[in-house]
């Protein structure tokens, strides 16, 4: 009965948007930039929240772990394969390179954990991107 009352109220908040080939795009880019956006913007809440909370706060965790944020050195291709997956995460990337966040501190005993968190992030949020962009074209 309240799990009826539940559905109800979040069919209500869910908003029926005509997706056209902009609108694809549009959801591609907002479900990169802000974690979760994707889903929240076809109404799925509980996954949009958990994506926008998660990802960010495991970011978060890499960086507080003294974890480097990669530079695109195309000579060294797994640092551009570390920093194409630190660029997956969209919006918190671009905050915490502002921020001069993610300089990394090899020393520390937490170093390698640190990066670990960075780069998984970013690559879970491009599942994420992957998904939204299936519900997008109607494949789920």
């Amino acid at each position: 009965m309240i799990s009826d009352l539940v559905a109800g109220v979040l069919a209500g908040l869910a908003v029926a948007m005509p997706i056209g080939a902009i609108g694809t795009y549009l959801v591609g880019l907002a479900a990169w930039l802000v974690p979760g956006a994707g889903h929240l913007w076809f109404g799925r809440l509980f996954k949009g929240a958990v994506f926008f909370v998660a990802l960010p706060v495991m970011y978060a965790i890499g960086l507080s772990l003294h974890g480097r944020i990669f530079p695109f050195e195309l000579g060294q291709p797994l640092v551009a394969l570390a920093a194409l997956a630190d660029f997956g995460i969209g919006v918190p990337s671009f905050a915490a390179r502002a921020l001069g966040y993610g300089s990394g501190n090899v020393v520390a005993v937490t170093y390698e954990y640190g990066n670990a968190f960075l780069i998984v992030a970013g690559l879970l949020n491009m599942l994420v991107v992957v998904d939204a962009w299936d519900i997008a074209l109607g494949r789920k």
